[in-house]
């Protein structure tokens, strides 16, 4: 199922219970939304009337624990939950409180600080697409690096709420998509302000876009009329070429037929030259067999040996 549908399916379904309870008794509904698996918005359980009501109650926790999770960071519920009371006067604690609403949080269960160290992550992908290993296991205070890339891969890669790569060479997270978040108070001005702008930039680059397909268009019609042209003027030099040929059509063939039988000639009398050649060149091999070579052409080596010996004289 799509994350979108099934986002929109659980806020449905939340949004019916807190309708039908009042006070105290949302508390567990609350809990169990900030605690499931799937849920990451909760603008809209937010402004449920029933939920409105609890603003100066005692169950007013519960409405600072929404806020907290439709806009806050684990690094913020450590910032209020760990300062003393005492300490309000802080600029870090003003400031939070001021920010979300919130003065007090109550303890969280488990899944609640899962879910809230995954919405940390996803806050942290607004601003930047390359997340570096130090900043995320500060900001969600994992102990090491496997650790962390477990939390990344098993907790928000395969929850569908991030696509990104581990790149263990540079140790930083690289971010592809991230699921949006709640709006922050006063975020709405910004966001506007932004789509503004890009569709401004948009705009712009449409009319450069057009420019350029005109201009193209432009030089495709001087490409087309000079082709034509030259194609016209090749066509004119044909024509001229096949008058002139015509015109001069028998004194060419006379030509053609004069180089032609010279040709004939010359390669006649190469061809009787090399077979004189050939003839004379035999007539001599055979004449230097007949003198220089025996009888029968192999010398008969038992009628040398019967053959009388001459004897030598002796010295005086």
């Amino acid at each position: 199922m799509d994350i979108e549908q099934r986002q929109a399916e659980l806020i449905d379904h939340f949004v019916k219970k807190a309708l039908v309870n009042k006070g105290s008794a949302l508390a567990p509904v609350i809990v169990e939304a900030t605690s499931h698996p799937s849920l990451f918005a909760f603008s809209e359980i937010l402004s449920v009337p029933t939920v409105i009501e609890l603003e100066g109650t005692e169950s007013s926790v519960l409405l600072d624990v929404l806020r907290l999770f439709a806009h806050g960071t684990w690094s913020d519920y450590k910032k209020v939950r760990l300062l003393p009371s005492v300490n309000d006067a802080l600029p870090s604690r003003a400031a939070l409180c001021k920010h979300y609403n919130i003065s007090r949080l109550p303890p969280l269960v488990p899944d609640q600080i899962l879910k809230l160290k995954q919405l940390t992550v996803l806050t942290l992908a607004e601003t930047n697409k390359v997340l570096p290993y130090d900043q995320l296991m500060q900001e969600i205070d994992v102990r090491n690096v496997r650790e962390l890339e477990d939390f990344l891969i098993n907790e928000c890669m395969y929850a569908g709420v991030v696509r990104a790569k581990l790149n263990q060479l540079r140790r930083c997270f690289e971010i592809q998509f991230a699921a949006g978040r709640d709006l922050r108070p006063g975020q709405l001005g910004s966001m506007i302000e932004t789509l503004s702008n890009w569709l401004t930039t948009s705009d712009n680059l449409l009319v450069s876009i057009k420019e350029k397909i005109k201009w193209a268009d432009n030089r495709s019609e001087l490409d087309k009329k000079h082709r034509k042209d030259i194609e016209d003027r090749v066509e004119d030099v044909k024509k001229s070429l096949a008058i002139k040929l015509a015109s001069q059509g028998n004194g060419l063939r006379i030509e053609l037929y004069s180089i032609t039988g010279i040709c004939w000639s010359m390669c006649l009398t190469y061809v009787v030259a090399e077979v004189t050649n050939c003839e004379q060149a035999d007539m001599d091999f055979r004449g230097h067999d007949e003198n220089f070579s025996e009888p029968g052409g192999v010398m008969d080596y038992e009628e040398d040996r019967s053959r009388p010996k001459r004897r030598r004289h002796p010295f005086l």
